[in-house]
């Protein structure tokens, strides 16, 4: 019995450009572009001596661009996604990077595996793309989890500051300037806004949509209506921080309770692939005999649709919605 290596070459090299397109990231922008980095990039940018209209272009530059490019045929299944990350490589550099990483992965596979040029190319151009989608997906999921952790802390600190008599518009500024990203610099594009004639609550607005956060919208909601109405923002705030973090504690708990089916579901979907896998890479001639059978791909195709629909029905009984 010969065990064959090249699906773990196969795995090793997926890996590799995922390590890889991060390692480019952080080295183009610096650490400053780290979710987890202290000092949040606008402040960043600001002492490194960009002027403030300067990195204020910059930066509305990067929130906005890939829905922008949305239209381009390849870059729209990643445009969404690219969004919210807020990545700040253009598409078109996105899509060099997906590009020169196919390349990579076509040496690697050259040098390490034993398949066919064909075999080779199509597995290249899947690894380019897929790699950078699924690093842009880590990121984009990342980036929301810690938006939707900081918001709460963040409309405390805007309620402290109202309430020593400082203006909704220094309130964000102090926000934006003690608060780490990524919504220390939401909030400063927000600040540098108001202080250039945009409107507060409109400007709240955009951001929530363009991150799709329902907490955040409803932060734009409570501005927009103090404006127009009147009342003690301070109290409405401090309400709508309970409010927040009393649903980002139900979220947490729902998450935990369904953690063990999801898990499941995961398991039940994947593991009759993995099945698959190891059969054919310990037996590569285990099914010769029954391809043959004209049973065989019809038969195929009924457990591909078991599947789909075991990992439809998992998805659905877990995704609760908060």
């Amino acid at each position: 019995m010969q065990i064959s290596a090249e699906p773990i070459i196969y795995g090793i090299i997926f890996i590799a450009i995922i390590v890889l397109v991060e390692g480019i990231y952080l080295t183009v922008f610096g650490k400053s572009i780290s979710l987890n980095n202290k000092v949040n990039r606008r402040l960043d940018l600001l002492e490194k001596g960009g002027r403030r209209e300067e990195v204020l272009e910059q930066l509305r530059k990067e929130m906005t661009q890939h829905l922008n490019s949305k239209s381009i045929p390849i870059y729209s299944i990643l445009a969404s996604k690219a969004q919210k990350a807020n990545i700040a490589f253009t598409p078109p550099q996105l899509m060099m990077i997906m590009a020169g990483l196919g390349v990579v992965a076509f040496i690697g596979l050259t040098v390490g595996t034993s398949a066919g040029l064909p075999v080779r190319a199509a597995v290249s151009v899947v690894m380019g793309i897929g790699g950078v989608y699924f690093w842009i997906n880590k990121k984009a999921k990342k980036r929301f989890s810690m938006l939707e952790e900081q918001l709460p802390d963040a409309v405390e600190l805007m309620v402290r500051s109202l309430r020593v008599g400082h203006p909704f518009s220094s309130a964000v500024a102090i926000v934006a300037k003690e608060v780490p990203d990524p919504l220390g610099t939401e909030m400063g594009v927000i600040s540098d806004e108001a202080a250039y004639g945009r409107d507060m609550g409109e400007s709240l607005k955009a951001m929530a949509e363009r991150i799709d956060m329902q907490d955040l919208r409803f932060l734009a909601v409570a501005v927009t209506i103090q404006q127009t109405s009147g009342g003690n923002l301070a109290e409405i705030l401090d309400g709508l921080s309970k409010v927040i973090r009393a649903r980002f504690k139900l979220f947490r708990r729902v998450k935990a309770i369904t953690a063990e089916a999801k898990w499941s579901g995961m398991f039940l979907s994947v593991f009759p692939l993995l099945a698959l896998v190891g059969i054919n890479v310990i037996q590569p001639h285990y099914y010769d005999e029954v391809m043959k059978t004209a049973v065989f791909i019809p038969a195929c195709l009924v457990v591909a649709g078991f599947l789909g629909a075991n990992m439809f029905v998992m998805k659905t009984l877990t995704n609760i919605k908060v």
